[in-house]
């Protein structure tokens, strides 16, 4: 069975303790919880509209894929949940500031609500990196 290895970045605050894990590194695979753009201190959001929220997260999503050993290209599945499905526009437009290539595969849908009602988006990735050295 492969090691579980928790992966922390200094710019993803990490959740309170024996809640969950941003992500861990099994093997090859690298997961990222569901992030959404709540700032550093839990209390507050990076932007009031998807693209601004998208952009914050895909940071943050990248910050975890480096510190587990990879690239932010080396995401191969993603899962965007948005509460209004004309935010996909906002979400696919900070997609493309972050992802070349071939992009990754992609689930996109609208749920009721997220965490708090001032998110917007919460997105979560599979990443499959190099093996460890």
């Amino acid at each position: 069975m492969p090691q579980r290895i928790r992966i922390i970045s200094a710019e993803v605050p990490e959740p309170p303790a024996e809640r969950w894990s941003n992500c861990l590194r099994v093997g090859d695979t690298v997961f990222v919880s569901g992030m959404t753009a709540r700032t550093g201190d839990g209390q507050g959001v990076i932007g009031a509209d998807a693209y601004t929220q998208s952009k914050a997260i895909f940071a943050k999503i990248k910050h975890l894929v480096v510190a587990a050993g990879g690239e932010i290209d080396d995401v191969a599945k993603l899962t965007i949940y948005v509460t209004d499905i004309k935010d996909n526009v906002g979400v696919w437009k900070a997609r493309a500031e972050f992802f070349s290539g071939h992009f990754p595969t992609s689930t996109l849908v609208q749920v009721a609500a997220l965490a708090s009602p001032v998110l917007l988006v919460e997105i979560d990735a599979i990443a499959m990196v190099e093996p460890a050295q």
